[in-house]
């Protein structure tokens, strides 16, 4: 059974300087919450993992957590560049930040594998791309047909965090809505973590809802508006307003640094 922990106690145990750490949740249900609490408690040499990272990844590169990314789309959604990454890359600030890029599939395919325990997954993608010579994949030929693939390697995070909509009170999480790869990394990772929008008695099924059984789970975190300004199905809305002005606020250091002091880094926003 998954314990049922703050937020603070669940980074604390489970996440330690130089992890490599997947915050999934694919355009709802990102969570925001649990990467500020990441840096409040001054995480660094981190590898990032995550589909399409966007602003909480901005975040995190910006203030110098991230010693390499792993990743397949970077992007503020419906806005431009992400700054702070940009910067990264082009000026080595805060940081130098490695690369390793793959396609969605890839990234998919890859956190699939480490679900099912294996070293690989299989697929038709990268050949015929300039992608195969920058990064981590390897020609192999199918035994039966002998058709020319390729093989990309699992991903097993050192931790995953995902955001849900309810956990219940043996630490049984369901999420529903726009799927991800949330169960994927859980299962994948050597330790996990979720937080949610709300803790039930009971979970009551819903149409498309996945859920997560407690004893995959390290550890469940309540955290109310989560994920912020990513939405949750059904709980909370999209802040759109707040992605458009990040293109503003992320686009100078000075800017960047103090608007993160006040919103993130500050107790007062904490979650305890």
């Amino acid at each position: 059974m998954a314990d049922l922990v703050s937020l603070r106690e669940g980074v604390a145990e489970l996440v330690s300087d130089g992890d490599s750490v997947a915050l999934e949740g694919f355009t709802h249900l990102i969570p925001f919450a649990a990467g500020h609490e990441v840096l409040r408690q001054g995480r660094r040499e981190l590898e990032l993992i995550r589909m399409t990272p966007d602003v909480l990844y901005d975040q995190m590169i910006g203030m110098g957590a991230a010693r390499r990314l792993v990743f397949s789309y970077g992007g503020n959604p419906g806005v431009g560049s992400l700054h702070r990454f940009r910067d990264a890359i082009e000026h080595g600030w805060p940081r130098p930040l490695e690369l390793e890029e793959h396609s969605h599939a890839g990234m998919a395919n890859r956190y699939a594998a480490g679900a099912a325990d294996l070293p690989f997954a299989v697929m038709r993608g990268y050949l015929g791309t300039d992608l195969v010579a920058y990064t981590t994949v390897a020609p192999i030929t199918c035994p039966f047909t002998g058709e020319q693939l390729v093989a990309v390697p699992a991903l097993r995070p050192d931790v995953a965090i995902v955001h849900a909509q309810e956990a219940d009170r043996q630490g049984n999480v369901q999420l529903w809505g726009i799927p991800g790869v949330q169960k994927e990394a859980v299962l994948g990772a050597h330790r996990s973590l979720i937080t949610v929008e709300r803790i039930v008695d009971e979970l009551e099924p819903r149409p498309g809802g996945i859920v997560i059984p407690g004893w995959v789970i390290d550890a469940v975190a309540e955290a109310p508006g989560g994920s912020r300004p990513s939405y949750s199905l059904g709980i909370t809305d999209r802040d759109n307003d707040f992605y458009r002005e990040w293109d503003r606020v992320s686009r100078e250091r000075e800017t960047f640094l103090e608007w993160m002091s006040r919103h993130v880094l500050s107790e007062e926003v904490a979650w305890h």
